[in-house]
């Protein structure tokens, strides 16, 4: 088996056709007029965005996110940190000043990891450029109030069906020099996405006939969400994040939430590290500090086996049952 398919290309056009035949049905980004680059993971694409964004500058770029963020958007720039660009960090404390001349590139994470809020980019200007990770705007995490439109949008396979272990993600381009770059990338880095990994996410989007899919996991998803807030409504010691109801372009109706991540808090003064009190009652999150966040956070997965999540459900319900005054199930 080759490196590259009969037409010299490194990319399956059937593959790249299924996605965005996924993408029409799940109403959540427009890839007309966007090419499509290919991906071991999200991950990748996120480390070949930057580069592709930075390459040409007139100065080195600052990469910046709002706070809390995903870890790796500090640990993978700083690792493969070059002259062309450097993470800066809080893309807040940037706001006021993105008029300066700096140029800036803001990740944008839209449902956001770990507090699963809809977002937008918080700087603007002509040096501003952004990357919105997409990875979790999928129905069955988020409402989807309308189709993404961005210029540079990524997205993975694995918060679609799960295969994670797959490590197949792509991107959708809408400058034609931003795709050529992001391909160089690839091209140099793994000389392209394996031909067994995209054979692999083919035939899984193929199994994704119609709607079905997206109603299934929404329901696995909201029933989670529902049980955890329940218990956690009951304390007085803890409180989880809240996502208000939206109008879902899906679904063509107001849904409630049902993210793929619990941004818990601990509110008594002398919790001042959550992820411990959370570990003394044997269970397992990731403190808030990790999302440049105070460690009176902890983010708790709901993207766990069915036995794992009830596990979580009873322990917690253990350690808020000791709250004086509180009721258990």
């Amino acid at each position: 088996m080759s490196y590259a398919f009969p037409d010299s290309s490194f990319v399956s056009q059937e593959l790249e056709n299924h996605i965005r035949r996924v993408h029409s049905i799940a109403k959540n980004a427009i890839t007309e007029g966007k090419y499509i680059v290919f991906g071991t993971g999200s991950t990748q694409l996120l480390s070949a965005a930057v580069f592709a964004l930075s390459m040409n500058l007139s100065s080195p770029a600052k990469i910046v996110a709002q706070a809390p963020y995903y870890p790796t958007y500090r640990a993978q720039t700083d690792f493969f940190q070059t002259a062309w660009f450097g993470f800066q960090g809080d893309a807040s404390v940037l706001k006021n000043t993105s008029g300066d001349g700096a140029e800036l590139i803001e990740f944008v994470t839209s449902p956001n990891n770990p507090d699963a809020q809809l977002r937008n980019g918080v700087l603007q200007g002509p040096h501003v450029k952004a990357i919105y990770d997409h990875a979790y705007y999928w129905p069955h995490y988020t409402a989807i109030p309308a189709p993404a439109d961005e210029d540079l949008m990524i997205f993975t396979i694995s918060k679609l069906t799960g295969h994670a272990g797959s490590r197949f993600g792509w991107a959708l381009v809408k400058d034609k020099q931003v795709y050529e770059n992001m391909i160089q990338y690839i091209q140099i880095a793994e000389l392209g996405t394996s031909k067994d990994t995209q054979l692999r996410a083919l035939q899984l989007l193929k199994a994704i006939h119609g709607q079905k899919i997206f109603h299934f996991a929404y329901k696995t998803m909201i029933d989670k969400w529902e049980k955890l807030s329940e218990i956690v409504s009951r304390s007085n010691r803890f409180t989880i994040q809240e996502i208000p109801p939206l109008f879902c372009n899906f679904f063509e109706e107001v849904r409630g939430p049902s993210p793929a991540y619990a941004w818990l808090k601990c509110e008594r003064e002398e919790d001042s590290n959550c992820s411990a009190v959370l570990r003394a009652a044997k269970i397992i999150g990731r403190e808030g500090s990790l999302f440049e966040s105070d460690d009176r956070y902890v983010r708790l997965s709901l993207l766990r086996s069915q036995d794992d999540f009830d596990l979580l459900l009873r322990r917690l319900n253990d350690l808020i049952s000791k709250e004086k005054g509180a009721q258990t199930i």
